[in-house]
């Protein structure tokens, strides 16, 4: 909204400054900032707001005895980041611009499915929430709302189905008919492994910030031509818009993360981690980074991987021996290296340094080719 006033006014009177509103990089940054005064203004009055209305998380008593000391912390928390995310995107960035509305569409879908899950569990006593057969079908109705507008929409006419293959160039791999339902899997899934990695005080949102800083990144460089043919990656008109949303997604990132690293004075909940996972997978797809995912959301990926493989051992030695036996100690894998000793704090710095690292080489893949 405020990108249209400036540009109104510097079309109407072409006063002298007012012509940097029109550059992505700009209004990128205005973003960040806005979404970081938000969340810091914000915060500490919807963290009132949850304490004055007994808003507590429920501590499973399955998990680890370590963290019985957190019951009691406020959640739903993620309303603070959508806030965050959402009010700078509608202030600076472009409005008409497909790939923002799909976006703004993904994460306020998730948001909303999030917020009933949490809502359910804390006002309405229902332990498990929202059932998770209506769960899974929000994140695949989603997804095939998104995959949908991409495939069929005119502007995406001639690269609705393709994707870049990471260390390959000068080939593109075409998902063909196989496009939407592989979409929807994608949007499903990093949703679903985003909810698993919120776990730890910090841990979910600052590994979310690292991905959303890339994607930012990529975004900027697959919507400018000169950029995208240097790197031999697919050049999509428009794409850099992405760069307002991932940059307000990162400043609302280390915004909560203020309130949120350890020891956490409020929890994100299914409120924000179904919507920032709804957001990652979704991002992946508009920059056609697909195959990119798993590594730049390698974090994600183990923390999936752990549950998966914890819970189909368990069952098959159960079957096979009278007895389940376990991988791990405890899934998801986070919570194996509590029960190893290993603090809290030193957990959550560790997995940041690996998805700094996965980022460094998510880039490495437009160069090593």
């Amino acid at each position: 909204m405020l990108y249209y006033l400036a540009e109104y006014i510097n079309k109407a009177f072409n006063p002298p400054g007012f012509d940097v509103f029109r550059f992505i990089t700009w209004r990128s940054s205005l973003s960040a900032i806005t979404a970081m005064i938000i969340c810091f203004w914000i915060g500490p009055k919807i963290l009132r707001l949850l304490n004055r209305r007994h808003v507590a998380d429920e501590i499973r008593s399955d998990g680890p005895q370590s963290h019985m000391v957190k019951a009691g912390t406020p959640t739903m928390g993620g309303v603070i980041i959508i806030l965050s995310i959402v009010i700078p995107v509608l202030l600076w960035g472009d409005l008409k611009n497909t790939y923002i509305l799909l976006i703004l569409l993904a994460t306020v879908w998730m948001a909303l499915v999030g917020f009933i899950d949490d809502y359910l569990k804390v006002f309405k006593k229902m332990k498990k929430g929202l059932v998770a057969r209506y769960k899974l079908m929000n994140q695949m109705g989603l997804g095939i709302v998104v995959a949908c507008l991409i495939y069929f929409l005119p502007e995406f006419e001639k690269i609705n189905s393709v994707t870049t293959i990471p260390f390959i160039k000068q080939i593109e791999f075409d998902f063909s008919y196989l496009y939407i339902p592989i979409m929807v899997f994608i949007i499903t899934a990093t949703s679903n492994a985003v909810n698993l990695t919120d776990g730890l005080d910090g841990l979910a949102i600052g590994c979310v910030g690292i991905a959303g800083l890339v994607l930012g990144l990529i975004a900027y460089l697959s919507g400018n031509v000169f950029f995208s043919n240097y790197l031999n990656i697919i050049y999509l008109p428009g794409n850099g818009e992405l760069a307002v949303y991932c940059a307000a997604l990162v400043g609302a990132s280390l915004g909560f993360l203020w309130f949120n690293s350890y020891p956490a004075q409020v929890i994100m909940g299914d409120t924000g981690s179904l919507a920032l996972g709804g957001a990652i997978g979704t991002l992946s797809i508009l920059v056609k980074k697909e195959f990119l995912l798993p590594i730049l959301g390698g974090i994600f990926f183990a923390e999936s991987l752990s549950v998966i493989v914890q819970r189909y051992y368990f069952k098959y030695t159960r079957k096979k021996f009278g007895d389940g036996r376990r991988v791990l100690k405890m899934a998801p894998l986070h919570h194996h290296f509590e029960l190893l000793g290993i603090p809290e704090p030193k957990i959550v710095t560790r997995f940041y340094i690996i998805a700094v690292i996965l980022a460094i080489v998510t880039f490495a893949t437009f160069k090593i080719r």
